[in-house]
């Protein structure tokens, strides 16, 4: 999915799961409101925490890591998992300048 998806997802008013899978240090440069936060590593320990069946928008700093999460998820039963493509930074430039980027 592209920013501008994701931005569609959120003015929507349709439920759905922001997760952002960047690390603590991550987060204190830059962050989206009612995101979940589970660090790329600890989603194998923590999948109990996410619901397979509720739509899942999986971000990072520029896509790579949400790329390898949303496949993960999918291969565990997880049937409507989107990779943000261009994570936070695409986002900062493209939809909230307001956004720092990093």
């Amino acid at each position: 999915m592209t920013v501008e998806d994701l931005h569609a997802l959120q003015t929507s008013g349709r439920p759905f799961v922001l997760l952002d899978v960047r690390e603590s240090s991550e987060l204190t440069m830059a962050a989206l409101p009612g995101a979940v936060h589970i660090p790329m590593r600890s989603v194998p320990a923590r999948i109990g925490e996410l619901d397979p069946g509720a739509e899942i928008a999986v971000m990072c700093h520029h896509g790579g890591r949400s790329e390898q999460v949303a496949h993960f998820l999918h291969a565990r039963g997880f049937s409507n998992v989107h990779n943000v493509e261009g994570g936070i930074d695409a986002y900062a430039l493209r939809v909230d300048p307001k956004v720092r980027r990093y």
